[in-house]
């Protein structure tokens, strides 16, 4: 097999031009599967921003107030831990799956290919016609029918790309804001409309002109796919060895008997290649460019079947499998990832159900040190800050401290209340008598309560002079 065809990427031609892929409609038993795959995360990635646990929004990334929901649980600034190793067990989920099964988080499950192949290619399709009515209208000369059709396919991808823009705009501010900012107009919030115009052209030029570029080119996962694959890898895959024979591939005649010349079943017809969204030859072997979309293997059966080969010419297999005739086996590199994850998985599930719905900080006023009262008090100037995580208030909400014998004083109230997802914060001093001290800074325990239910603990130093020690 020639390896020149890596000196280059299919899309672009010798003279470094944008060769234009017109893939054949895929069809089959792989595409069909992928079909119900594809419309059910669609429906959930529509579905998320405004579907609400326990009142809070099951997926919000709203990186300018600070405030993220991952499945209805909300994670604040003081959670970035939490936030942090969910996106190290969702990198090595990923990882895990493509030294398994290769890229097949791009072929089933990246929103970039579900759009492209599931949303924008088959409105394409509908409009512009099959692979051959497509280079044919391409060729053709600006008439009436021309026109219209390019005026309704870029017309209806302008639509839905600015659909998706205000669905990605509703995980970052929220579905209520954006219901709220869609009654009052776009006039009113033209801060916010610019960026939503903006993000619609990105949608639009990757949809309707950049493309499987996206894959190509721009994402990264197509280099650490080189990285992370082996020879044990299931990926889509070309069986050389049947389709090659000894004497290599040839085109079909009817009842020649192939076996007998030396050919394998492979017959040259290149429909593997007209139906790739990415424009390669999976003959070639495992490439850069292959999204394991599958598109291939429907096709190349269907072409089996008519000439009466069993299929499987192209299907999921490893290497390994068609070199050494050996099945899948979980490799100690695999049983590793695995191992990882679940110790992360089990790490994360723990600190969730050991998190508390109220967070409390109090530290000391900086800058300030102690001041001496009368009766050999000493007191302390701090600021606290509580984090209410629910959706309900918290009521009645006081300090008592728990370690040492002494007072707090809140500043201008005695209780107050924590509104539901919000910040309270203020100052409080603390006071204790300096023979209850055993240090210069000695360690207080503060219990906080709503009404007479301890619901959350914290620490802070206590400044005293170094003469009572």
């Amino acid at each position: 097999m020639e390896e020149n065809f890596r000196d280059s990427i299919g899309t672009i031609t010798d003279d470094g031009k944008r060769a234009w892929i017109y893939p054949k409609k895929p069809s089959g038993n792989f595409y069909k599967y992928r079909k119900y795959v594809s419309y059910a995360l669609l429906l959930f990635l529509f579905a998320s921003p405004f579907i609400k646990i326990r009142g809070h929004q099951f997926l919000l990334f709203n990186v300018v107030d600070r405030r993220f929901n991952i499945f209805g649980f909300p994670f604040w600034p003081q959670d970035f831990h939490l936030v942090v190793i969910s996106m190290i067990i969702g990198v090595i989920f990923i990882a895990l799956f493509t030294v398994a099964y290769g890229r097949i988080f791009c072929g089933w499950i990246c929103p970039q290919t579900i759009f492209m192949e599931m949303v924008f290619r088959r409105i394409e399709y509908w409009i512009d016609g099959d692979r051959g009515a497509q280079q044919r209208l391409k060729k053709s000369p600006w008439n009436r029918k021309k026109i219209w059709k390019r005026s309704l396919k870029l017309t209806l991808f302008f639509i839905i790309s600015f659909l998706i823009a205000n669905v990605f705009l509703a995980y970052l501010i929220g579905s209520d804001k954006l219901i709220r900012y869609v009654i009052d107009g776009p006039m009113a919030h033209l801060g916010t409309m610019v960026p939503l115009l903006i993000f619609t052209g990105v949608f639009y030029f990757v949809f309707a002109w950049f493309r499987e570029q996206v894959c190509i080119i721009a994402c990264p996962y197509g280099r650490l796919q080189g990285v992370l694959l082996d020879d044990k890898s299931i990926v889509v895959a070309y069986d050389h060895k049947r389709g090659e024979g000894e004497s290599g591939r040839k085109k079909f005649r009817k009842n020649e008997d192939r076996e007998v010349l030396g050919h394998g079943d492979c017959i040259d017809c290149f429909q593997c290649v007209n139906v790739c969204p990415t424009g390669i030859d999976i003959r070639n072997g495992t490439q850069l460019e292959c999204v394991n979309c599958t598109a291939c293997i429907d096709e190349c059966d269907h072409i089996m079947e008519s000439i009466q080969k069993p299929k499987g010419l192209i299907r999921y297999a490893s290497e390994e499998e068609i070199n050494k005739k050996t099945k899948f086996k979980f490799t100690p590199r695999m049983k590793g990832y695995t191992a990882v994850l679940a110790i992360l998985t089990g790490i994360l599930i723990g600190m969730l159900f050991l998190r508390n719905e109220l967070e409390a900080n109090i530290l000391r006023l900086p800058g300030q040190l102690y001041e001496r009262k009368e009766n050999n008090m000493i007191s302390n100037v701090y600021t606290y800050k509580l984090v209410n995580k629910t959706t309900k208030d918290v009521q009645d909400v006081s300090f008592k401290l728990l370690s040492h014998k002494g007072q707090i004083k809140l500043v201008s109230m005695d209780r107050f209340v924590v509104p539901a997802e919000e910040l309270a914060e203020g100052t409080l001093f603390i006071e204790i008598n300096a023979s209850a001290l055993t240090g210069d800074k000695d360690k207080l325990k503060i219990g906080v309560y709503s009404g007479e239910k301890l619901i959350e603990t914290t620490v802070t130093q206590f400044l005293a002079p170094r003469s009572y020690n």
